[in-house]
């Protein structure tokens, strides 16, 4: 049987590792010592929007905080925020066996990079589609739909019956990079809805909080296309329409994205989960990567540079500020220089 490390496990690592093992995988987790008190007392409750749920008992749980907990693991699901990945590179390169092969289930577009920089390991490219939150300790539900997706490699290496034995498929791309910067467009709302502090559902729910999504996607695609970059497509609707919906009337939206609205009523972005526990956030991964990306090409992206700044102040701030939407829609359009839309 492959064995198999979380590192990292967080609301990402203990759901999918959680899964995992109540499919009876050999899964080990890594991670910090709350997360490991709260699964040592309570075990791990799993649950789906489609109200599916699985169990795991505290004594069927193996938790490490030090890095050789992933020492004797086959394959390493990496899950540490991306703030972490360098450090997580240098704890894991040690310890690691020659044949491990190490899987980035992280945001962004660099991290698997990241990672293969210091680790003379085969690392491949994931992405996790869905939004994760955990209601209370030990429990961590998935609160919208999607399949994982993965970078392909030589067939049989990994094993990953495990994830379809779970019920998790995953989906493979030669290339993940398309994957990766469609779903960073996505993870453009995890600003907007941190600084909304309120639900997905209900941000998603509001004109000007989709028109502020809207600018900063706009502005990305505008740098993908100069970048002669393709996002692939994650949603009935091909990337570089999804602006177009997100600002039409409240009725017409609502009635043409039922599925970017099919998500949990109390969930939240990741985003807003960190300001809320006083974490720092992956701002600089997401919005970040177009600023980045703009530098590049030599010009500027300054809706998603605002959005960024505005996050930050958020982390600094206390109490933690929250934007209305005709504020924060007035914030950006002047960072852009335009009224339109």
């Amino acid at each position: 049987m492959t064995r198999i490390c979380i590192y990292g496990a967080g609301s990402v690592g203990c759901y999918i590792g959680g899964r995992l093992l109540a499919a009876g995988a050999d899964i080990r987790f890594v991670g910090r010592p709350a997360i490991g008190a709260a699964l040592h007392e309570h075990g791990l409750s799993l649950s789906r929007y489609d109200g599916r749920r699985w169990a795991v008992s505290p004594g069927a749980i193996a938790f490490s905080t030090e890095p050789a907990g992933a020492a004797d693991a086959d394959l390493v699901l990496v899950t540490v925020k991306s703030g972490g990945t360098i450090a997580a590179a240098a704890e894991l390169a040690p310890v690691l066996a020659p044949s491990a092969i190490v899987i980035s289930f992280q945001n962004g577009v660099g991290n698997g990079n990241a990672l293969r920089a210091d680790l003379a390991r085969t690392v491949l490219d994931g992405m996790v589609p869905f939004n994760i939150v955990s209601p209370a300790p030990g429990h961590f539900h998935q609160a919208s739909e999607g399949d994982l997706a993965l970078q392909a490699s030589p067939a049989g290496r990994p094993d990953l019956s495990a994830f379809q034995q779970a019920g998790l498929p995953l989906e493979r791309h030669a290339d993940m990079a398309p994957v990766q910067w469609a779903k960073l467009l996505l993870n453009l709302n995890n600003a907007v809805n941190a600084l909304a502090d309120m639900p997905l559902k209900e941000e998603l729910s509001q004109r000007d909080y989709r028109r502020c999504l809207a600018l900063a996607q706009r502005e990305a695609l505008d740098m993908l296309r100069r970048a002669g970059i393709e996002p692939a497509r994650l949603t009935p609707m091909p990337a570089r329409w999804i602006p177009m919906l997100l600002g039409l009337p409240d009725a017409a939206f609502s009635l043409l994205a039922k599925r970017m609205l099919a998500i949990d009523p109390a969930a939240r972005s990741s985003m807003s989960d960190d300001l809320a526990a006083g974490r720092a956030t992956e701002s600089d991964w997401i919005n970040g990567e177009i600023v980045r990306l703009a530098k590049r090409l030599g010009g500027a992206a300054p809706v998603n540079t605002k959005l960024c700044t505005l996050v930050h102040m958020a982390e600094k701030a206390a109490p933690r500020p929250r934007w209305p939407a005709d504020r924060l829609l007035a914030e950006l359009r002047a960072a852009a220089g335009t009224a339109a839309f």
